[in-house]
């Protein structure tokens, strides 16, 4: 816990931007909204560079940071049950994707993990951005099947990443 609560300590918002530059967020949004242009679901991005000292002496996970990002964010309040959330925290290099209800019933065992470490391979290869696109585009096709575009474009969430 003393090496978690030092690393989070010396973690600060500039690393993010290092990882996640100005540039590199707008292609996130961009390819947030060309995604759901093919689905009906939500995908939103949130990337938080440390946790509190309180939350690390609590025992806080990046998994239920993850949870209560998906809650804050109402990624759970879409109208069909159909919000994706990619959680990363930088400080502990974790990614966490969580699916509402609606659909998390149709994603086959392991997608979401597998999608993770997707992610965590590229970012042990100093891939960041390639890594989050990567993600949206993956989640973007499972969406795509499971709730094609139909009528006319509802955007429920907003599509740029959400930075903490």
């Amino acid at each position: 816990m003393l090496l978690r609560l030092f690393k989070h300590s010396f973690t600060t918002g500039l690393k993010s931007r290092i990882y996640f530059p100005r540039k590199t967020l707008e292609r996130i949004t961009q390819a947030v909204k060309e995604s759901e242009k093919n689905h009906r679901g939500e995908i939103r991005v949130c990337i938080e560079a440390k946790l509190n000292p309180i939350q690390i002496l609590r025992g806080i996970s990046g998994r239920d940071r993850a949870v209560d990002m998906f809650s804050a964010l109402r990624v759970w309040d879409t109208e069909e049950n159909n919000g994706v959330l990619i959680y990363i925290l930088v400080a502990d290099h974790d990614i966490e994707i969580l699916s509402d209800r609606g659909v998390n019933k149709s994603a086959p065992e392991g997608f979401w993990n597998d999608i993770c470490s997707e992610i965590e391979k590229m970012f042990r290869e100093k891939k960041f951005e390639s890594g989050i696109l990567h993600a949206v585009k993956k989640i973007g096709n499972f969406l795509e099947n499971k709730y094609p575009r139909e009528g006319r474009d509802v955007n429920e969430l907003p599509d740029r990443p959400h930075l903490i």
